[in-house]
């Protein structure tokens, strides 16, 4: 096998949940090969570099090996290298840790400021 579709090789290194999900992302112009937006039929090979955006994190990987069936999440690592900065994962993390709202241990309740400050951060 020297190619496979897109959607297809994004839903079996579980990228995306389903199919159809990788095929929507594609038409929604969120996954793209070399820089350039990706149909879901478009065939890759080897060596491609993917981009596309998951949630809101923006990963990046190189096919290393292409299958057709879905396998498990340990088996489905081993078919492409992530080059997903680590800032990016940092930006992640950063935005959870935002959103969630944890307040320290003994600070007691937030003061009307602060309640206000939090909802301008949940709505971004």
């Amino acid at each position: 096998m020297d190619a496979i579709r897109l959607d297809k090789w994004l839903w079996a290194i579980r990228a995306f949940k389903t199919r159809s999900l990788a095929t929507e992302a594609c038409k929604g112009g969120r996954v793209k090969i070399e820089g350039v937006a990706a149909k879901a039929s478009r065939e890759i090979k080897i060596g491609d570099i993917i981009e596309f955006k998951v949630g809101q994190l923006n990963k990046k990987i190189k096919v290393t090996q292409l299958i057709k069936n879905r396998v498990n999440a340990t088996l489905a690592i081993q078919n492409y290298e992530d080059l997903t900065s680590p800032e990016e994962y940092e930006r992640i993390s950063f935005i959870h840790q935002m959103k969630s709202g944890d307040r320290d241990r003994g600070t007691g309740r937030p003061s009307k400021k602060d309640r206000r400050d939090l909802d301008k951060l949940r709505e971004d």
